[in-house]
């Protein structure tokens, strides 16, 4: 599925007033490999905890987070605290799988 990306933080002024509270209600770290999806994508395919890779990146991620009703066709891709590298990343049209086989500890990142 092709869809637009961008990323974001673990910041209020980016999320809520509890940023490491997702609007599913899952609690979320730096780290994590998660991503946040547009509404509509739920529609469909996406649900809570699918597992997703991400063109461009090398880890599997999973949905935790669903985004502002405003947006369209979009993943927001978790960057804990790290406000340069989510910056780096920008805003790119990418291809998403969402259906991948899951290999032990794919997930997690390695040290």
């Amino acid at each position: 599925m092709k869809v637009r990306a961008s990323a974001y933080n673990s910041l209020a002024n980016q999320t809520s007033s509890n940023p490491f509270i997702t609007a599913f209600g899952d609690s979320i770290k730096p780290g994590d490999n998660y991503i946040a999806v547009s509404r509509n994508l739920l529609w469909g395919p996406l649900k809570e905890n699918t597992i997703v890779s991400i063109e461009g990146l090398d880890s599997l991620y999973i949905v935790k987070d669903k985004m502002n009703r405003r947006y369209w066709n979009t993943i927001d891709v978790y960057m804990g605290l790290d406000v340069k590298a989510a910056r780096k990343w920008g805003r790119r049209n990418v291809t998403i799988c969402y259906q991948v086989k899951v290999l032990k500890d794919s997930i997690v990142n390695q040290p």
